[in-house]
């Protein structure tokens, strides 16, 4: 049996020939390509780049143009702080409630002592109440009674002041020189029937400074 026939090659020429005019057509494509580029390259820098938008919507340059005509901010001042009078250090008068307060805590230690007489004026309980007892005398002198407080103080009690002040230095120098629970007994009752004498006196002579009202209530409630 006779083998087919095959197909005559296509010639060489023809094939050159193709491949040529592809060539050409290919580079008079890129011709025009970059004929097409430079035109969007004079046209970019003749008229900018386009500018970035806000998330609003609006140019930068239309948002610049809107901050200028902006009214600019108010600068605020600081505040001025309103001038306050200087404090005083200390109203320096005399303070004869706290006294009577000092003489009725020292009244109570020196019962306190008397409690525990059994056990001797060696005593810690005893030698502890002796002390306490000087201590609130020596607050009331040093603290509450100073000469400075004393100058400032009213005259109506000044008096009382005055008064409470020997008292207290009288007793601190009798618990000081303390030998005896019997001394202590009888310092215990003087320190106390003081102390009813000096609160019975500052409130009549305060309510008379007050009024003759208030005066005449308080002496009727306190009695004599």
């Amino acid at each position: 049996m006779p083998l087919p026939k095959l197909p005559k090659p296509p010639d060489l020429e023809d094939i050159f020939s193709v491949i040529d005019k592809a060539s050409d057509a290919i580079e008079t494509g890129l011709n025009v390509i970059d004929k097409v580029a430079d035109k969007f390259e004079t046209a970019a820098q003749k008229f900018g780049p386009p500018e970035p938008t806000t998330p609003t919507g609006a140019t930068e340059s239309q948002k610049e143009d809107t901050s200028e005509h902006k009214t600019p901010p108010t600068i605020q001042e600081p505040e001025t702080m309103p001038q306050t009078l200087p404090v005083e250090e200390d109203i320096a008068i005399a303070c004869v409630p706290c006294a009577i307060g000092h003489v009725a805590g020292a009244a109570k230690l020196l019962n306190e002592a008397i409690r525990f007489r059994d056990d001797g004026i060696e005593s810690n309980q005893v030698l502890d109440d002796i002390a306490g007892a000087i201590g609130e005398l020596n607050a009331m002198e040093r603290v509450d009674l100073t000469p400075e407080r004393l100058q400032r103080t009213p005259g109506w009690e000044r008096t009382i002041a005055d008064e409470a002040l020997r008292e207290s230095r009288k007793l601190r120098h009798r618990l000081e020189g303390i030998g005896s629970m019997d001394e202590i007994e009888k310092a215990a009752a003087d320190t106390e029937s003081y102390y009813k004498k000096l609160n019975r006196q500052w409130y009549r002579e305060r309510f008379k400074y007050l009024g003759s009202d208030k005066a005449e209530a308080i002496s009727q409630r306190i009695g004599d």
